[in-house]
């Protein structure tokens, strides 16, 4: 292990062969193929041939290979491959769905790469975390994440939150001098900065000396063994039922086997039959489709910025009660832009569509309030080469509003730098609550600070107003400098306390005049106030309509943030997340019992100045009361609330890597609305997703019946393997293909949320899909004992009919299972479902009518008579369940006026 810590700076930069303008480009890249990307080295990952040959051990379908053997070494040649190939088939399906949702991550790792600022030749350019080589100098400053392990350069009040790797609450104060010590523990490594830790205070600059997996996140991540994969509820019980019936069906496929035995049947005869028996019995393809159905719900919610993590996350979503979320860059714009300039005589508003200014005299004073933000500011401008207007901006959100709200008015902090060039500072902390810069006055930009007369230094600061006006003596009014009466002080105040009412954060500015001497002799006194400057993060311009579809769904949106009360209060009055709420303080959460919190929680909308506890201990008060909570987060410290909540929302711009891992969603846009769409493509996916299933079992026990009886009508084997598997593939392929992509209905987010205590399927679904299953096999069977001609065991008409009426069936009823909210005629509101129903009446009618494939399949073509026959006959499932719902709704109409009344 390098002792980094233990090198002095000069020495360090030698053995890494670099400098403080860091490396060049090509050395850069010559780095970058030695020791690789920046980034932890995902999880070991199964390998495709074993996801492949993971498909091929379920008891179907080794029963089928069975099948298929035992008909080849009847040389049933034909068959045998035919069998062989829908198995190979549904496995290279599951196959495919495994390997994309195995790949997830690295999905999301690609779309989400944070971004850092590196010197390369002297040049400070913002590149992707993943592309830092050991040698890079790296700068950043309150609120960033360290993008690898740094010795530092540079310390400006430098403190660093290292709890990842430490476990240490208190943010750690960073030095740049060498520490003499062997064996220094983490904690005590104060010139070093550590990958996934966090700068809470000040700025700094450091030398890259370890990437990627060779860091200590590295090493910890090595330690880390894979997350087990679980199971939804509702594929729990599916499968158990699969279970069930897959005992029922080896058990009833074992009783025929043996029964035709005892008779004397020809066992080869009566294998097949039982595997025919075992097959229209086990509903095997039902748990593979519900985990495609969820993973195609995940992601048609990827093309919705959401990313699914978990699965159980897409069930999850249809029955959350309550979402709580953070203010920052979720419910707002996470842009902070100055909207106000409040000076001594004058207010100017700034608007989208540009500053209106009463004359010249507050034009200059204007002009000088934003000049003195732009210069005592850390942030950075980027201009674009073929304008003068700006191209992007790097540094603190605060600092970097200043400097696009000064390009508005063509001040930028390039320019003026090269008249003013800083030549000290008193950098930002959180008791001072203020930053200081000191500049050399080299010259004279005419419209800036042309009314300070042969100054050589000057004192520029900003910071929270109270700090600022403490050490002021004087204030600027129409420009020039008068005592700072208590009249002026009310007047600061007062303004103060009427933009904070506003949810707007204020900043104080001010200013003073120095020479060589009073330059390094505590300099912040005897200041002359110029000002204040308002900025408000604001709202999304789409998250007040997201607010009110949450509230149509019954879902609460509760605000839960880090901010200050009245910040918090505004902005959920301006999106109506509440009315005018009083926002609760995480002081006070501090002071209550846990059933005290559980009565407020019932009421309160709004949560500020809380911490990662208190979010913890929110989450689990709404949860004793019965609620599904959603919970977002982006740091560290908030996994634990992510991971308690029913359904964690990481933010993938701004959010760790931690919280991502905790979480069992990441919004790619890091916006609340982009939750309430994942809602409501939660509820579309179930009620999808529950359409299948009784669609499914339905059709499987309308098999089950035909398989079962037929035999007691002297016909031994009603349907043959091969034709139940493309009757499967009709339904588990094309119809369930269908079924799960229906649009979402009419009002869907205007139901309550789902119970999840409560079952995919009520006993009304059971009796429906139980009657439609029993309707099935019987006008089968009908058909088949009509056109039975036990004279003629050749002619396969009365097999080609069961054949038909299932198949025909099972469309009929893939029809009448779509929206409840529309008619089922109405098959382009969903242009798949059209394409999906003409295929299989297509491919059913190949199937009949075309020579190899009626043969292959062991069926003959069959009279038009005889089809409109079985398509009239079928259409009655289609009939029933128009009826059982036209009964249901008069029912719930009439039990609703009966409620309403009551």
């Amino acid at each position: 292990m390098e002792s980094w810590y233990a090198s002095t700076i000069e020495a360090l930069l030698v053995q890494l062969n670099t400098s403080t303008l860091g490396v060049s480009e090509e050395e850069a890249r010559l780095r970058l193929q030695k020791y690789g990307a920046n980034k932890l080295a995902d999880k070991k990952q199964k390998s495709p041939f074993k996801m492949l040959m993971q498909q091929f051990t379920e008891v179907m379908v080794l029963l089928l290979i069975a099948a298929a053997l035992l008909s080849a070494f009847l040389g049933k040649t034909t068959e045998a491959i035919a069998i062989l190939a829908i198995v190979l088939l549904f496995g290279f399906l599951g196959f495919f769905q495994e390997y994309r949702a195995e790949n997830a991550m690295t999905a999301l790792n690609q779309l989400v790469v944070p971004m850092v600022r590196v010197r390369r030749n002297g040049v400070v350019k913002e590149l992707p975390a993943s592309d830092l080589v050991p040698g890079d100098i790296v700068e950043f400053e309150a609120g960033n994440v360290i993008p690898a392990d740094l010795r530092l350069l540079e310390s400006f009040n430098l403190k660093i939150q290292e709890a990842t790797l430490t476990g240490e609450s208190e943010p750690v104060d960073k030095i740049i001098e060498p520490i003499f010590k062997e064996n220094l523990p983490l904690g005590d490594r104060k010139n070093m900065a550590y990958m996934g830790t966090m700068v809470s205070y000040g700025r700094g600059s450091g030398i890259t000396v370890a990437t990627g997996m060779a860091t200590e996140l590295g090493k910890i991540a090595n330690l880390i063994g894979a997350v087990e994969t679980t199971k939804t509820p509702l594929q729990e019980k599916l499968d158990k039922l699969g279970k069930l019936l897959a005992l029922v069906g080896v058990i009833a496929a074992a009783i025929i086997f043996v029964a035709g035995i005892i008779k004397g049947e020809a066992w080869p005869e009566m294998f097949l039959t039982a595997v025919s028996v075992a097959v229209a019995v086990i509903p095997e393809g039902l748990p593979a489709v519900v985990t495609i159905t969820l993973a195609i719900g995940g992601q048609r919610m990827l093309k919705r910025n959401a990313l699914i993590r978990k699965l159980p996350a897409v069930e999850t979503l249809g029955s959350v009660t309550v979402i709580c979320s953070d203010k920052t860059g979720t419910l707002t714009q996470n842009k902070m832009t100055v909207i106000v300039v409040d000076l001594p005589e004058s207010t100017i508003k700034f608007k989208a569509s540009g500053l209106t200014l009463e004359n010249e005299e507050t034009a200059n004073a204007l002009d000088f309030a934003l000049t003195v933000s732009v210069l005592c500011n850390d942030a950075l401008l980027e201009l674009d080469d073929t304008t003068t207007g700006p191209e992007k901006v790097i540094g603190d959100p605060t600092e970097t509003a200043l400097l696009v709200a000064g390009a508005q008015r063509h001040i930028y902090k390039q320019e003026l730098s090269k008249a003013f060039p800083r030549v000290n500072e008193i950098p930002f902390d959180s008791v001072r609550k203020r930053m200081s810069t000191i500049h050399r006055m080299a010259g004279d930009l005419p419209g800036y600070i042309n009314l300070i007369p042969d100054a050589s230094r000057i004192l520029l600061t900003k910071g929270a107003p109270d700090s600022v006006v403490t050490i002021c003596t004087h204030v600027l009014v129409r420009n020039k400098r008068i005592l700072l009466k208590e009249e002026w002080q009310e007047k600061i105040v007062k303004a103060n306390t009427r933009l904070a009412q506003q949810g707007i954060r204020v900043l104080g500015i001010a200013y003073r005049i120095l020479n060589e001497e009073n330059t390094n002799f505590h300099p912040e006194k005897e200041l002359t106030f110029i000002g204040l400057i308002g900025m408000m993060d604001p709202p999304r311009l789409e998250v007040k309509a997201a607010v009110a579809k949450c509230k149509g769904a019954g879902i609460r949106p509760i605000m839960i943030t880090g901010d200050h009360p009245l910040t918090a209060a505004a902005i959920a009055t301006t999106l109506e997340i509440a009315y005018q709420p009083e926002a609760v303080s995480g002081d006070r959460l501090h002071e209550i019992s846990e059933n005290e919190l559980q009565a407020l929680a019932a009421t309160t909308a709004v949560y500020a100045r809380v911490s990662p506890e208190d979010k913890l201990r929110i989450v689990d008060a709404l949860q004793k009361t019965g609620h599904v909570v959603a919970m977002t987060g982006d740091g560290v410290n908030d996994s634990p609330a992510l991971k308690k909540a029913d359904i964690g929302v990481a933010m993938g711009i701004t959010g760790t890597d931690v919280a991502k891992e905790a979480a069992d969603m990441v919004l790619l846009d890091d916006n609340f609305s982009t939750i309430v769409a994942a809602v409501e493509e939660g509820r579309v996916i179930f009620t999808n997703l529950r359409r299948f299933i009784k669609f499914s079992l339905a059709r499987n026990i309308g098999k089950v019946i035909i398989m079962l009886l037929a035999p007691f009508f002297g016909m031994t084997i009603a349907l043959r393997p091969l034709q139940l598997l493309w009757l499967n593939l009709l339904t588990d392929g094309l119809l369930g293909l269908g079924l799960g992509t229906e649009p979402a209905e009419e009002g869907i987010m205007n139901r309550p949320p789902r119970n999840p205590e409560k079952g995919a399927l009520s006993k009304r679904d059971f009796l429906q899909l139980s009657t439609v299953g029993i309707i099935i096999g019987a006008i089968a069977l009908v058909l088949a004992i009509i056109y039975y001609n036990p004279q003629n065991p050749d002619d396969l008409t009365w097999q080609t009919m069961i054949f038909a009426t299932v198949g025909f069936a099972q469309i009929f009823q893939t029809i009448a299972l779509r929206s409840s909210a529309h008619s089922p005629f109405a098959l382009f509101t969903n242009p798949l479902m059209t394409v999906v129903v003409m295929s299989t009446l297509l491919l059913q009618g190949a199937v009949i009518y075309i020579p190899f494939m009626k043969s292959f399949f062991g069926l003959v073509p069959l009279p038009v008579s005889d089809l409109f026959i079985s398509v009239a006959a079928s259409s009655i499932v289609f009939f029933v369940i128009l009826l059982d719902r036209k009964r249901h709704k008069r029912s719930a109409s009439k039990y609703k006026d009966n409620y309403s009344t009551s």
